[in-house]
């Protein structure tokens, strides 16, 4: 907690940190750390455990940037309505200063970092909405658990730096807008402002490294019409990012269609592709245009590309090359127009190697190859993603006020997360669903480590046993090292699948239920795998 000294706040510390927030708002830098060093000089000014800068879009506040706060709070969204101190604040045409014994709750009730894991009272809060004209763009709120911080601070010197907040927000907003009007060659409305405020950190939630990195991968397609391949494990967000490169392309006005290659059986992959006439085949009972065609104009997203049945990857490498499809039955070639953005988890190198991939498609659809990382390479961004879906599953479930535990959050960032961020999102759901049913006294929900029902992740001196009905047991394969010698990583996790799956097989007599059982994984992700290792 921070220790308050009211004699603090002078005018010489106001006209300093004044100095510094106009200084930063003629200097170019990223927009979140144009933000963060507005909170700073506001904490310098304002004695406070916590301050934010939130957005104001579609009804509901998001936070920018927080200082003081706990790192999941970035995740969230408050809905003024739920929060009856912020939506006075933002129908207020003057900073609010909240008396001490206000009876209403405060939004960052068991938020504040220096806080213990519970739920702590903030006794002093301070907010002001912020405009850009006439628009309402956000709010700049400070807290402090101490109910005195507040008292000896003027609401004018308040109030000239949440108009210096706005002008931050404006100038991203005008950054941000030019950048738009480059890619849409000079397309000047008030819109592009608008899209502008509203992507914010986009909709790729992180700040690790490494999403920064795929952010600016992103950034750069979005002025090219280039191919994309994107890697990356199960659950990483693959399909996010393929909607993302669309939504900042020259294309982004016109259809992004979806193909998922692993659903499409051989028999009917040509036609759902490049479409039939009309009694070309046994049930072709009219014209059906294929998924290229209604992408014309736009772009076809080829999902888990390395499960195309070989017969069909000719055809579809013709139409990468030339822009020409031919409709089943049909006795001329169609001209399209269309960008193909196509995602998979299997080392497609390898693929090529044992000749289930086309190695010239493959190379004509990693012009520009794209890697989605892991859970794992980025835990910075943990906590925020928790707080992302705490959010959202309070607001799918109907819940109120939802929080997670310190020790809570701490366990998320142990685990090791082999389902990537689609399992976090699973795990937090579920999570919350569990701690509803026992509020504490104040109502609140606290999701504790004891909900989020994870196994700590803990080094095996000696190979690992599945435990498995009827004392049976499955061991990890020990593999020799030098069988492992000139294989890349992706390489090596493969061989070691097709060990362990035999091993499974073989244990359970070639029945493959059975053989689902003893490695505790669903019958049809069995099946996945094993077709996609080329076992089955």
């Amino acid at each position: 907690m921070t220790t308050y000294d009211v004699n603090t706040t002078t005018s010489t510390l106001l006209n300093d940190s004044l100095f510094a927030i106009a200084n930063d708002l003629a200097t170019i830098m990223p927009a979140k750390d144009r933000y963060q060093r507005l909170l700073k000089h506001v904490r310098n000014v304002v004695p406070s455990d916590a301050s934010a800068l939130l957005r104001y879009e579609g009804g509901k506040l998001y936070p920018l940037a927080v200082d003081g706060l706990t790192a999941d709070s970035l995740g969230r969204s408050f809905i003024p309505e739920e929060h009856p101190r912020l939506n006075k604040i933002l129908h207020s045409d003057q900073p609010i200063r909240f008396p001490v014994d206000d009876p209403m709750p405060d939004p960052y009730d068991g938020l504040i970092e220096a806080s213990e894991d519970g739920y702590a009272h903030v006794h002093a809060c301070m907010g002001c909405a912020l405009h850009v004209g006439d628009q309402l763009v956000g709010v700049l709120t400070v807290d402090a658990v101490d109910p005195k911080a507040f008292e000896k601070l003027e609401i004018r010197e308040f109030a000239t730096l949440s108009a210096l907040a706005a002008a931050a927000m404006r100038t991203v907003s005008l950054i941000d807008t030019l950048e738009q009007l480059a890619e849409r060659r000079g397309q000047v409305t008030r819109q592009l402002i608008a899209e502008a405020l509203q992507r914010g950190g986009g909709e790729i939630l992180g700040r690790s490294p490494a999403i920064e990195q795929l952010k600016r991968e992103i950034g750069v397609l979005g002025n090219s019409d280039l191919t994309v391949l994107i890697t990356g494990q199960t659950g990483t967000g693959k399909e996010l990012v393929a909607r993302t490169i669309h939504a900042k392309s020259i294309r982004k006005d016109m259809p992004l269609v979806y193909v998922n290659c692993a659903a499409l059986p051989e028999s009917i992959a040509e036609s759902e592709l490049f479409g039939h006439v009309s009694g070309s085949f046994t049930g072709a009972t009219g014209d059906r245009p294929g998924k290229f065609e209604l992408a014309d104009g736009g772009t076809l997203f080829l999902d888990e590309i390395g499960e195309l049945p070989l017969s069909i990857q000719p055809k579809l490498l013709r139409a990468l090359q030339s822009g020409e499809i031919q409709r089943i039955g049909a006795g001329h070639p169609l001209q399209v127009d269309v960008r193909i953005i196509a995602a998979t988890n299997r080392n497609l190198k390898a693929e090529v190697r044992d000749a289930r991939f086309r190695s010239d498609l493959y190379h004509r659809l990693s012009v520009y190859p794209i890697h989605v990382p892991p859970l794992v390479e980025r835990p910075g961004d943990i906590s925020l993603l928790a707080g992302h879906f705490l959010d959202r599953a309070r607001i799918q479930l109907g819940l109120g006020t939802t929080r997670l535990t310190r020790t809570a959050r701490r366990h998320l960032e142990q685990y090791e997360w082999p389902g990537n961020v689609r399992e976090l999102d699973h795990v937090i759901t579920r999570a919350v669903l569990r701690a509803s049913t026992t509020p504490n006294e104040d109502g609140v929900i606290l999701v504790g480590e004891e909900h989020l029902s994870l196994e700590a992740v803990t080094p095996h001196s000696n190979p690992p046993v599945l435990d498995v009905p009827n004392d049976q047991a499955i061991a990890f394969p020990e593999i020799a090292t030098d069988t492992l010698k000139g294989l890349s990583f992706s390489e090596a996790r493969e061989h070691f699948e097709i060990h362990l799956l035999k091993n499974a097989l073989e244990l359970a007599q070639g029945n493959w239920s059975k053989a689902a059982r003893l490695l505790k994984i669903d019958r049809s992700n069995l099946f996945r795998t094993a077709k996609r290792l080329g076992l089955k």
